[in-house]
């Protein structure tokens, strides 16, 4: 059982410092179906939180009419973007008290809590739109992929870069045959998304007062509080709670070669980095994965994720970096039958020899909102381009790269049927957790 953690008045004005007068019951909601204009509800309103409360708020076809969050400081922050959202620390109060009057749920607490929620949502059947990563481990992304289908809910993942046009240009650009078939990937993201002490914080700290710390902690396994170790950021670089720099900004740029290539689930993959020490993800990874050809690649693919210290690689086999061009801190480089082409992260693509490009007619792009693709998708207007069964399997490759973590240096056999790594049993443990009752 669990506590109502909806937020009274007093206890919130006292918490955050908000000024009496806003609305903490919503009124006023009314579901889609009565006015023509999503109804929803944002579960995680702190940093990247923030960001897609705003884009929410910015869209004519929105009402946010419910917030919640485990830190009053974020929730207060967010009531006074959005003054006449009902107010909540508990996610699972927020459905029981505006279940009915809510069409959507937007999800962006930190990795281990996406699932969760996600799931929950759906089995309302609420639309989702999920930050990255969409999960936490690799079952779970299976099983919000199948949720997903069986309910029959609009999904979209949280890659908005994918929306991007000079993501969205290499694709054309590598479909159109213009560096010919595929043979290599060399994806990167220099983020030090870890840590490598030998052994984990065996102290605890005095939980502020705007936290709920075992709400925030939900499904994982209890631990004292630290300050600075886990909430609001450094959560990413553990275990328990985020999925490293791979699992995390691997969302962003594995997906552009990813999607354009039309790659399914991973054949193997092998990770070089430190020791498991028990408790964070390492900050250097060298990752390899083995894919099956499809029509845009080689008979055979090499793939290969280089992060923190490792990246960007010093060089790149068979590829000619020149004209005073350097490797970008992120990014990712195709190598093909005529050429490469290389992305930076949130840039346009080029190609070595330039020639290639400069010769090549401008794909004709229009510019895409991926937040309002999804609530006009919600609304019946269209399709989202990121929906969790394209996700699901994006994000259940990275996270097998992030389960050889644990067993630096060895070829994990993945077999998708069966959700099991074939050749080394003592790693099927890591595809999946137990949740803790909170």
């Amino acid at each position: 059982m669990y506590s109502n953690h909806r937020l009274g008045r007093r206890e919130f004005i006292k918490s955050s410092g908000i000024l009496a007068g806003m609305s903490l019951l919503g009124v006023n909601v009314k579901a889609a179906a009565a006015n023509g204009r999503l109804q929803v509800a944002q579960i995680g309103v702190g940093n990247r939180g923030k960001v897609n409360l705003n884009s929410l708020l910015r869209l004519a076809d929105v009402d946010v009419v419910a917030m919640c969050d485990v830190d009053s400081r974020f929730l207060g922050e967010a009531a006074q973007l959005n003054s006449e959202a009902a107010l909540f620390s508990d996610y699972r109060k927020l459905f029981d008290a505006v279940g009915d009057k809510i069409d959507a749920v937007l999800v962006s607490t930190p990795d281990h809590m996406h699932a969760p929620i996600a799931m929950e949502a759906m089995k309302r059947g609420k639309h989702v739109y999920c930050e990255k990563p969409l999960a936490h481990n690799v079952g779970e992304n299976r099983r919000l992929k199948e949720l997903a289908a069986e309910t029959g809910v609009v999904t979209q993942l949280g890659i908005q870069n994918s929306a991007g046009i000079g993501y969205r240009m290499t694709s054309e650009y590598i479909r159109s045959g213009l560096i010919g078939k595929i043979s290599e990937v060399h994806v990167w993201s220099n983020k030090v998304w870890g840590r490598d002490d030998s052994v984990g914080p065996n102290r605890s700290d005095q939980v502020p007062d705007t936290l709920d710390w075992d709400l925030w902690l939900g499904v994982a396994p209890k631990r004292p509080y630290l300050k600075d170790a886990y909430h609001p950021l450094n959560w990413r670089k553990l275990l328990d709670f985020g999925t490293g720099t791979l699992g995390d900004m691997g969302v962003h740029i594995f997906d552009t070669p990813y999607r354009t290539l039309e790659l399914t689930a991973p054949k193997w993959v092998k990770t070089s980095c430190r020791k498991p020490n028990g408790f964070s993800h390492p900050t250097r990874n060298i990752v390899e994965y083995g894919f099956d050809a499809t029509p845009y690649t080689t008979s055979s693919l090499k793939w290969v994720w280089y992060d923190g210290e490792a990246a960007p690689p010093s060089s790149i086999p068979g590829v000619s970096i020149h004209d005073g061009v350097s490797l970008p801190d992120q990014g990712c480089i195709l190598v093909g039958e005529n050429g490469s082409l290389m992305t930076p992260h949130k840039s346009g693509p080029r190609t070595f020899p330039m020639d290639l490009i400069r010769s090549a007619p401008r794909p004709k792009i229009k510019p895409r909102n991926h937040h309002d693709e999804w609530v006009r998708a919600c609304l019946g207007k269209g399709k989202t381009n990121s929906p969790f069964a394209y996700g699901g399997p994006l994000c259940e490759a990275l996270q097998l790269g992030v389960v050889a973590g644990r067993f630096p240096g060895e070829r994990l056999e993945w077999n998708p049927n069966t959700m099991t790594i074939a050749n080394l049993p003592e790693a099927n443990q890591y595809l999946n957790r137990e949740y803790r009752e909170f």
